[in-house]
């Protein structure tokens, strides 16, 4: 069994209104600092494979099929075997 921790962000030309509305957000409560935020979605999914590259394939169409759009986000995803509990 293997653990994937899948990360999607918007692409760098896409524009985040999520992102400025935290960003908006936190200079309201005075972390005037911050000078961009960019909001994105992190996922967990455990897969029951065999293969250590059969999970990665799997993963890999799972995101370009339905967890990012291609077009707007990227996508990058960290797999672990794991001992079932």
């Amino acid at each position: 069994m293997y653990l994937s921790k899948v990360y999607i962000t918007l692409k760098p030309t896409v524009n985040d209104p999520q992102g400025l509305t935290i960003k908006g957000a936190l200079h309201t409560l005075g972390f005037s600092n911050v000078e961009e935020v960019r909001a994105g979605k992190y996922i967990e999914i455990r897969i029951a494979a065999n293969d250590l590259e059969k999970a990665r394939a799997e993963l890999q169409d799972m995101c370009k099929k339905l967890l990012a759009n291609p077009v707007i986000e990227n996508f990058r995803f960290d797999l672990e075997e794991i001992r079932p509990a």
